[in-house]
């Protein structure tokens, strides 16, 4: 027998909350938003920014306003240094948006101006990103994003709907849009917005109910977590994009649960329930093995975030944003979706009382 955190016989009202949800989602979503505005965009890593890193380890711990100070001769504009790794091995991290410039040259330059501080060290990695190919980066990251979101609408159609026809126009459909949207040069971030919101229309029109659900879930998530690191005035980079990967992969888990629960108990003769009840009764009966998946994977995120590190910092913080936020909104943005559309028309729940 398995571990029960909730009982089965549990009948929380969630549904009946759907609106309170909705305006704390679409509050954080502003919040975000309004943030990403006001600070000129998402703040952007050396990833896709373009710049340097230069990993330094000293033989003594040292004061990394000492280190700053000793550098300020290199003429290093914006650099931005953090401790690295266990606090034991004296590890820094040197960040920043330097381009154009010979990689030796640097190395030269930042290892003169430490031996002034006269602690032992060793320069143990230079890495460089030029603007080129950090814009290739954004882009790649960008387009993977989306893509996870495309073949998660198709791989949902065709898993609950039996529509994977549909779901195969929907995809070739996008696909000639996407492509005329490139014939006249658009920005890559207007063109995935563009892309995402041709796969949400395409969901509507085509009545892929279950589809639509999830994938307003996921950008939900991954709008929320973008917004947050905005407002903590976080770098985004490759771990980040890794993260919200991630965190797709994850939420989608989740809601698959509930709608796997929502497409029995439809199916079920016994339940003569409205479409109201019959996903409360859903998300009630899938509640202990959400929150036990979740409270244990956030468990082991939160020992990431406090001894991680400062390289991995930005992943764990994604993942562990985008866990909570996932696993609220399998329960209250994907359920309710589906709510509001109806099932698919081969799948009415049987009449019973109405619920606002």
């Amino acid at each position: 027998m398995g571990i029960e955190l909730i009982k089965p016989d549990t009948k929380i009202d969630f549904m009946g909350k759907r609106k309170i949800a909705a305006s704390i989602s679409i509050s954080l979503i502003l919040i975000g938003i309004v943030s990403i505005i006001v600070k000129g965009g998402v703040k952007y890593g050396i990833d896709f920014a373009g710049g340097i890193n230069i990993q330094v380890k000293f033989k003594h711990d040292i004061k990394v306003a000492k280190i700053k100070n000793a550098l300020k001769e290199t003429g290093l504009k914006g650099l931005r240094i953090q401790r690295f790794g266990q606090s034991s091995l004296h590890q820094y991290l040197l960040r920043a948006p330097v381009l154009g410039e010979q990689p030796e040259i640097l190395k030269s330059q930042v290892s003169d101006a430490l031996k002034k501080l006269g602690v032992p060290f060793e320069i143990q990695r230079l890495e460089m990103v030029g603007p080129k190919v950090g814009s290739e980066l954004k882009n790649k990251a960008l387009e993977a994003l989306f893509y996870a979101v495309l073949l998660i609408s198709i791989y949902i159609s065709g898993r609950f709907e039996q529509k994977w026809g549909t779901a195969a126009i929907m995809a070739i459909a996008l696909s000639l849009g996407v492509y005329v949207l490139k014939l006249i040069h658009m920005p890559i971030s207007i063109l995935i917005l563009a892309a995402i919101l041709i796969t949400l229309g395409l969901s509507w029109y085509l009545r892929l109910n279950y589809a639509l659900g999830a994938v307003v879930a996921l950008i939900h998530d991954v709008t929320i977590t973008v917004g947050m690191f905005s407002l903590l005035n976080r770098e985004f980079d490759l771990t980040v994009v890794a993260g919200l990967l991630t965190i797709i992969g994850y939420s989608l888990n989740d809601t698959i649960v509930i709608f796997d629960r929502i497409r029995e108990n439809l199916r079920s003769p016994k339940k003569k329930m409205s479409f109201f009840e019959i996903i409360n009764l859903s998300i009630n009966q899938t509640l202990s093995r959400t929150l036990l998946t979740s409270g244990t994977t956030l468990l082991v995120v939160a020992a990431m975030l406090a001894l991680g590190g400062g390289v991995i910092f930005n992943f764990a913080l994604s993942l562990f944003i985008g866990i909570i936020v996932g696993t609220y909104s399998s329960i209250y943005i994907a359920s309710s979706i589906l709510l509001g559309i109806g099932p698919t028309p081969d799948k009415e729940p049987k009449p019973s009382a109405q619920h606002a």
